[in-house]
């Protein structure tokens, strides 16, 4: 069942009655009104998120009702339908406020296309204004409610259960070290250590000091002996990430523990035991790396005895609003300032934009737009240069960005569309000859 509210005005019975049933059948919830003045006074006892209205009614005609909910009701979205389409009408209709509009006679194809098509954004407007946040995180504090992350829930509840290692794949800002925590915290490790451990950011020669520890005077400068990071796991989790930038003798002692269950300390003969579990991630295709020698198949096999891999975020687009309410209900809590609302056009671009850097590329941004911006509501000029010009070269249609000259030949396609090309039928409905239409149409092609 969907969680919108319709109202449906016309003032034939029969147009409301088609509207009614094929809305009702796809979950929706609709009032109707025969008139203007009955939808006023529905628009005041209800709270409706989608006026369906026709155009030509006796005494207030459509568009005074679409001016009058546009100044006073900015969350209800708009769509009309009308038995006698102009461009005229149309044009006015959309500089009203209206968002949508079909004409009569419609499929019930075209009418529900259109319904989804407006629920949608409010769906998304929804996502953002109202206060998800606690219905957005799951028991493992993590963000995201989409399958893929349904599927990883699951798949983090058996990891926690045992002490097998567990191997993380996933692209870059993807999130692999919050999983990687949330499998330690659900675990019965979680009241000893979680150790992170970027093993690209540590230098090779010292990898394995920083990694096993080291004895005073195992090489100069160790002037004392120190343990390293598995010990300092010891009864909890290290996670290795990136750890295909490991090299191959590192991955060879590293086998070595993953098999024994002991290290050794550099400068020490004797092996120490070891209680921890191991959590390894990485952002490349390891079995790629083993064929081109570059990790080693042994290596690979004891690390993926579970394996979680990451979609990325443009993979995730029903998880995206809830990261823009989580990071933007952050960033403004920590800078004092308000909660901004976002645009729809900005919502669109957001669920529509491929996010190469992933959650993290996200959070950066949502950071950045609560910074620099004074305003309460967040606008397509606000984003940066690339996402306005990826906005633009990927949206469909799009009333504000376009011409009126490209809006009136965007009408006359739909109407040809409609009456299946027969252009005597078109030029009648767009109340001009087929003369003119005939030289519209040659003009729009050269």
């Amino acid at each position: 069942m969907n969680n919108i509210k319709i109202l449906a005005v016309d003032d034939s019975r029969s147009t409301l009655e088609v509207i009614k049933r094929n809305l009702i059948a796809n979950g929706f919830d609709v009032i109707t009104a025969l008139s203007v003045e009955e939808a006023l006074s529905c628009l005041k006892s209800a709270e409706i998120d989608l006026v369906i209205t026709d155009l030509k009614m006796p005494k207030i005609s459509g568009i005074e009702l679409i001016k009058h909910v546009r100044e006073n009701y900015k969350d209800i979205e708009i769509m009309m339908v009308t038995g006698y389409p102009t461009i005229e009408g149309a044009v006015e209709a959309v500089k009203s406020g209206a968002e949508e509009y079909i004409t009569k006679p419609f499929t019930d194809e075209e009418l529900l296309t259109t319904v989804n098509r407006i629920v949608a954004k409010i769906n998304n407007r929804k996502a953002i204004n109202e206060k998800l946040l606690e219905l957005s995180r799951d028991q493992y504090g993590l963000i995201g409610k989409s399958k893929q992350m349904q599927k990883i829930y699951k798949t983090i509840s058996k990891a926690a259960s045992t002490s097998a290692t567990v191997l993380i794949s996933g692209e870059s800002g993807t999130g692999k070290e919050v999983l990687a925590r949330a499998i330690h915290y659900a675990s019965n490790r979680k009241a000893s250590t979680f150790v992170p451990v970027n093993c690209a950011s540590i230098p090779e020669p010292l990898l394995e000091s920083e990694l096993f520890g080291h004895m005073k005077g195992a090489f100069t400068g160790a002037i004392d002996s120190r343990a390293g990071f598995f010990q300092t796991a010891e009864g909890g989790t290290i996670f290795l990430d990136e750890i295909a930038e490991m090299s191959l003798s590192m991955q060879a002692k590293l086998l070595r523990v993953l098999q024994d269950k002991e290290i050794y300390m550099l400068g020490s003969s004797k092996p120490k035991k070891i209680d921890v579990k191991i959590v390894a991630a990485t952002n490349k295709n390891l079995e790629t790396l083993i064929k081109k020698d570059l990790f080693r198949e042994d290596l690979y096999y004891r690390l993926n005895v579970i394996l979680i891999s990451l979609p990325p975020l443009r993979e995730r687009t029903d998880d995206i609003l809830l990261f823009v309410n989580y990071f933007s209900r952050k960033f403004a809590t920590e800078a004092r300032k308000k909660i901004p609302d976002f645009t729809d056009e900005v919502l669109k671009t957001f669920k529509t934009y491929t996010w190469p850097g992933n959650i993290r590329e996200l959070e950066n941004l949502i950071q950045r737009l609560l910074v620099i911006t004074d305003g309460k509501k967040i606008e397509l000029a606000d984003l940066p240069s690339y996402m306005k010009h990826y906005n633009l070269s990927n949206s469909s249609f799009n009333t504000y960005n376009k011409t009126l000259n490209e809006v009136t030949n965007e009408y006359i396609e739909k109407v040809l569309n409609h009456v299946n090309g027969n252009k005597t039928k078109a030029a009648k409905i767009l109340g001009v000859d087929r003369k003119t239409l005939r030289h519209k149409l040659d003009s729009n092609n050269e």
